[in-house]
């Protein structure tokens, strides 16, 4: 199989950020390109039960100049064992992308052109920062409710006035996942392996499951008109339909950490299923050591095992996601980053053939970042962000008078990608 070469588009320096950011990705200046917030978390917190905050938020442009700066960069900044609370979503309905954060243990919404100040809240919980999830509870045009969570047991449903509208206890897992799987016009929340209505009900549970949710996933997997099924990753992996009935599971892993839906073969029906098994936990003492091993997998859209990576290679700590119209090719790839024992961020494609391997490693996203259909993968170093595309194309040019819209997954983002495949 032939690897092919991803062509760099631009690199900005982003070392006036500081150490450990996630980055974001949203049109926030409004000129019709995507633009670079980097997120900094709080430190001095052992991220496994306490969540992060924001410590500082600094946005770019795609040219590499500083847009604003929020909050002072911290050289002892936490490191990415959790989530950080930020999110850049139209949350007013005013055409302009604001930013979303937790900072000094306040739920703010700045002005994304500016980072000034929009509005301000108390928090409904001590410890309601981990994540940030936007949905459609109220059944308006948008999605202007808010979701937050502690580490593991507690949601907080807020309206867009940052009123409470209903509390949840129980296992949430990493991410919980917003999706209108009733067509009522108003978001049901998969919270962990609790499927709730937009009130707040408990609907159904997914059963004999262990552990947590670490990702969910919701398409129509099998192909057949009958809706989509809800595909969770936790201890195994399982696909149940919107009624709550478990249609199979896959228990050919250790754990479950990743998997991702997408069209990756054009010889098996329906979507596929990528997946990333953690074989061997290893010991992060803090730091990303390299003791312990993950794997690869494809399911097929009835559960059933295609291939298993048989890797050779230290590294446990691999995240993977779906990215779709990286080239003009049908089929989507199989995206893996921080992959540990010397293996940079690379695109599988439905085969386990390595196709195109990025030249520098670090923690990845992927956005059309000019609206023209095609996406671009970011890589960040710690020191730079380089932005690689399948071919040239001038990321200066402005193609769009407006600004572009932020998608779902953009303003979903978690280090436990999940995703709707539609």
């Amino acid at each position: 199989m032939t690897m092919n070469e991803p062509v760099l588009l631009r690199t900005i320096d982003i070392g006036i950020a500081g150490v450990r950011n996630k980055m974001l990705l949203g049109d926030i200046s409004g000129d019709g390109r995507m633009d670079i917030v980097m997120v900094q978390p709080d430190g001095g917190i052992d991220d496994r039960y306490v969540p992060h905050q924001v410590q500082c938020l600094t946005a770019f442009d795609l040219d590499g100049n500083l847009l604003w700066q929020v909050g002072t960069p911290d050289p002892d900044a936490g490191n990415p064992g959790s989530d950080y609370p930020a999110q850049i979503c139209d949350i007013d309905g005013d055409g302009n992308n604001e930013v979303l954060c937790v900072m000094n243990k306040r739920f703010l919404i700045l002005d994304g052109k500016t980072g000034m100040t929009k509005r301000s809240y108390e928090l409904p919980g001590e410890e309601a920062h981990d994540c940030i999830i936007i949905a459609n509870l109220s059944g308006g045009p948008l999605p202007q409710d808010i979701i937050l969570k502690d580490r593991y047991h507690k949601l907080w449903a807020m309206d867009l006035n940052f009123q409470l509208l209903w509390t949840y206890e129980g296992n949430p897992g990493h991410y919980p996942w917003v999706y209108d799987i009733d067509g009522d016009g108003r978001d049901e929340v998969m919270a962990g392996y609790d499927m709730l209505d937009h009130d707040g009900t408990k609907l159904w549970s997914c059963r004999d499951l262990d552990d947590h949710a670490d990702c969910i996933w919701v398409g129509d997997v099998d192909g057949i008109g009958n809706g989509e099924e809800i595909v969770i990753g936790g201890s195994v992996t399982v696909m149940y339909n919107r009624q709550g009935k478990e249609i199979w599971r896959y228990t050919g892993s250790i754990e479950s950490q990743h998997i991702a839906l997408g069209k990756f073969r054009d010889d098996l029906p329906g979507l596929q299923i990528a997946g990333l098994d953690r074989i061997v936990r290893g010991d992060t003492n803090g730091v990303q050591k390299e003791s312990g091993k993950d794997g690869l997998f494809l399911l097929d859209a009835k559960g059933r095992e295609i291939w298993k990576e048989e890797r050779k290679t230290k590294g446990w700590l691999t995240i993977i996601d779906t990215l779709r119209h990286w080239d003009d090719g049908p089929l989507d790839y199989i995206l893996a980053y921080r992959r540990g024992g010397g293996i940079k961020p690379t695109l599988y494609d439905g085969q386990m053939n390595a196709v195109v391997s990025f030249p520098v490693d670090g923690y990845v996203a992927h956005a059309d970042l000019l609206g023209e259909g095609r996406e671009q993968v970011l890589i960040c170093d710690g020191n730079a962000v380089y932005i690689f595309g399948s071919q040239l194309c001038n990321l200066t040019i402005n193609h769009l008078s407006t600004t572009l819209i932020q998608s779902k997954r953009l303003y979903s983002s978690t280090l436990y990608p999940g995703g709707e495949y539609l």
